[in-house]
Parts: C-alpha cells; sequence; structure tokens
C-alpha cells in the first residue's frame, strides 16, 4: 500500500475529496439551473456553449464527455441550438466523418451575454473565500485534474 493522505482507519466518505467534489457539483448545479429558468437558454445548453467558446471542445463526442452527459440527450440540445442560429455544424476538412461545431456570432453573444449572471451566482458562493484562497483552490483542482488525465493516458497511479 502506498503512503497517502488518507489511511483505512481514519477514511470516511465525508473526508473523501471525491464525495465534497460530487456534493459540491449536486449542490450548485440546481442553483445555477435555476438561473437559466427564464433565461433564453438552458444552464446545459450555456454549458455547451461554453465549451466552444473557450475552445474545450469543438465536437459533440467531446463536450459529452467532458460535462458528462448522455449523448443522445446532448445531440438534442446541439439540434435545439443550431434550429436557434446559435452554433453551426461543418464537416470537418481533415475527416469528413467527423462534424464540428462552433459557435454563431448570435452564439457568442448570448453567451457572453449570461456570462455576468454566473459570475454573480459564483462570486456570491465564494464570498467568503479570498482571492488566495480561490486561487488556491484552483490550483490544486487543475492539478487533481491533471493527475487523473495522466492516468487516463496509461501511467501508474
Amino acid at each position: 500500500m502506498t503512503q497517502g493522505h488518507y489511511t483505512p482507519e481514519t477514511f470516511t466518505a465525508r473526508n473523501a475529496v471525491g464525495y465534497l467534489l460530487r456534493c459540491t457539483l449536486n449542490l450548485m448545479q440546481p442553483r445555477l439551473e435555476a438561473l437559466f429558468a427564464n433565461r433564453e437558454f438552458t444552464f446545459v445548453q450555456w454549458c455547451v456553449l461554453m465549451q466552444l467558446r473557450d475552445g474545450l471542445a469543438n465536437r459533440a463526442a467531446d463536450i459529452s464527455r467532458n460535462l458528462n452527459h448522455d449523448s443522445g440527450a446532448l445531440t438534442r440540445v446541439v439540434d435545439q441550438l443550431e434550429a436557434r442560429g446559435l452554433l453551426e455544424r461543418t464537416r470537418s476538412t481533415e475527416d469528413r466523418r467527423m462534424v464540428e461545431l462552433a459557435l454563431t456570432q448570435e452564439g457568442r453573444r448570448s453567451v457572453e451575454a449570461s456570462i455576468p449572471l454566473v459570475v454573480d451566482h459564483i462570486n456570491a458562493i465564494l464570498s467568503d473565500f479570498s482571492s488566495e484562497e480561490i486561487e488556491m483552490l484552483v490550483g490544486m483542482l487543475k492539478r487533481i485534474i491533471d493527475k487523473l488525465q495522466d492516468g487516463d493516458r496509461g501511467s501508474a497511479p
């Protein structure tokens, strides 16, 4: 057994990083979804547009994986966004079997117009933390993600 931060004797779900991250997501997501209840698109649709805006993905399969969203349901989301002129599909020039997604000008305008709403809400949630604490938290979360992604590429845990 490797030396680590947890021991079998003291490990509980309540102090497990995975549990705490899941709890955070489970508590934050419904609040963010509620912000979009009377907006031009849903929170999930906004997340798809943000994935495209920030260059995190440009294919439905990648967005589905990044958001941990069912691929069939995500196809319907993309269909809705395309029908409203917020994104467009194009065949990849490198592989004609692949369909790439891109924001339209209207899609970019719409997603960026909603960012202040999300920023204000997240800032309210984080109001008890200093800027340094938030930078540290973000840095630690990025390190966890990097470590997990390295593991996905076949390196030993």
